[in-house]
């Protein structure tokens, strides 16, 4: 009773309906971000009752890729931001800044019609200058992605001179976010790489699945990895890694699914000498509920990873995952050898010996299922919904 008492003393009861807005850059596609956007967004308007609205700059016509809330309010400014990942650098920086400025202007104005209590970027564009907007809002940033990727990635700096300019855009970016109300990592770990700041906080992504049946794993000879078809994505590393698979174990299937280019993994299948009845290469999965029933595995080979969604969802449904122990993300949610195996980053004969492990071992397969279930429970909509309620009412009492 004192126990609850105290908690309640603490964190006393705050029914107030808060005005929401979060920017981001679209919701046509069937990525990481516009998942987990869309589903708090449902989550804080439909269970909270908060209004929330979602400010976009592409994607104008196209309908959201995942179910969104008829209570949430989609603005899209239309401005075309994607029109530069074709251009050529020094025009790519002319375009951009001229675009900024027309995002501040209307995203200024929109934020002054809408009066919201909170505003929360997803750390896109508008972070060079959300702070400077004087809506009477809080300002909070969640970050998707590792420090190490955030602003530009490698494999998108193919340059000396976009590479200079890639790090000073992110070295810049910090003193952007030491003025953010609050800035939001998924993991710990992520949350360390940041020692400079002092508002920054932990939620994890929520499981963004609400699981009827388990996996029929025990009969099932069939490994899948869902995913962009993206260079920090790792499918060729995958790929070298089946090729070893595939000699012991010629009566298994790879299935990939994801958006993007497949052209040059489709290359590589043909380069290896593939069995291309047994390893597929799918577009994106419109309802991936439907796959994990089917697979006894699933693989996540990617370079990067800030959170690593696919790994709870496989769990959810029972399935055992093998991934590369890369960023902050897979350590954080795979607890190596129980629910999973983390894999050396990027040993791709560790990481076919452990996919092969879990093919011969119906049992230890069901174990690490079971495992991994209880883990995914960790995660549901409504214990990391009422962690992002805290944050907002702790903000507002603060007045901050």
């Amino acid at each position: 009773m004192y126990i609850c008492i105290r908690i309640c003393l603490n964190h006393p009861v705050n029914t107030r309906k808060y005005s929401i807005v979060y920017c981001t850059p679209a919701l046509y596609s069937a990525g990481g971000t516009e998942r987990v956007v869309t589903m708090k967004a449902n989550y804080f308007a439909e269970s909270f009752g908060y209004d929330v609205s979602i400010i976009l700059t592409e994607g104008y016509g196209m309908p959201p890729f995942f179910p969104l809330s008829d209570k949430v309010h989609v603005i899209n400014l239309n401005l075309g931001f994607e029109e530069l990942w074709e251009k050529p650098f020094w025009k790519k920086v002319m375009l951009y800044l001229k675009k900024q400025y027309r995002y501040k202007k209307a995203l200024q104005s929109e934020l002054f019609r809408i009066s919201p209590d909170i505003t929360i970027s997803t750390l896109r564009r508008e972070i060079n200058f959300i702070n400077d907007i004087d809506d009477g809002s809080v300002k909070i940033g969640e970050l998707h992605l590792s420090r190490a990727d955030f602003r530009g990635s490698s494999s998108g700096t193919p340059n000396v001179l976009s590479r200079w300019f890639h790090a000073w855009w992110r070295r810049r970016a910090v003193a952007s976010l030491r003025k953010l109300g609050k800035f939001v990592t998924l993991t710990d770990k992520a949350m360390s790489e940041w020692p400079e700041l002092s508002n920054i906080i932990m939620i994890p992504d929520p499981l963004p699945l609400d699981v009827k049946v388990q996996s029929t794993q025990q009969k099932s000879k069939r490994v899948i990895a869902i995913g962009r078809y993206a260079y920090e994505k790792g499918y060729d590393l995958l790929l070298r890694a089946w090729e070893l698979v595939e000699k012991r174990y010629p009566d298994w299937s790879l299935n990939v699914f994801g958006m993007g280019n497949r052209q040059p993994y489709e290359q590589l299948l043909t380069e290896l000498n593939l069995n291309t009845e047994q390893c597929r290469l799918h577009g994106v999965l419109s309802d991936v509920k439907k796959e994990y029933p089917n697979a006894s595995l699933l693989v996540l080979p990617s370079r990067t990873e800030g959170f690593g969604l696919v790994l709870l969802e496989a769990m959810a449904f029972g399935v055992p995952v093998v991934a590369f122990d890369c960023g902050s993300g897979p350590s954080s949610i795979i607890s190596d050898g129980e629910n999973g195996f983390l894999v050396q980053p990027f040993n791709i004969y560790d990481f076919a010996e452990r996919m092969m492990q879990l093919m011969e071992d119906g049992g230890l397969r069901r174990t690490m299922g079971s495992n991994g279930i209880q883990k995914a429970q960790q995660y549901s909509i409504d214990k990391i919904g009422l962690q992002w309620k805290q944050l907002f009412d702790d903000l507002m009492q603060n007045g901050i």
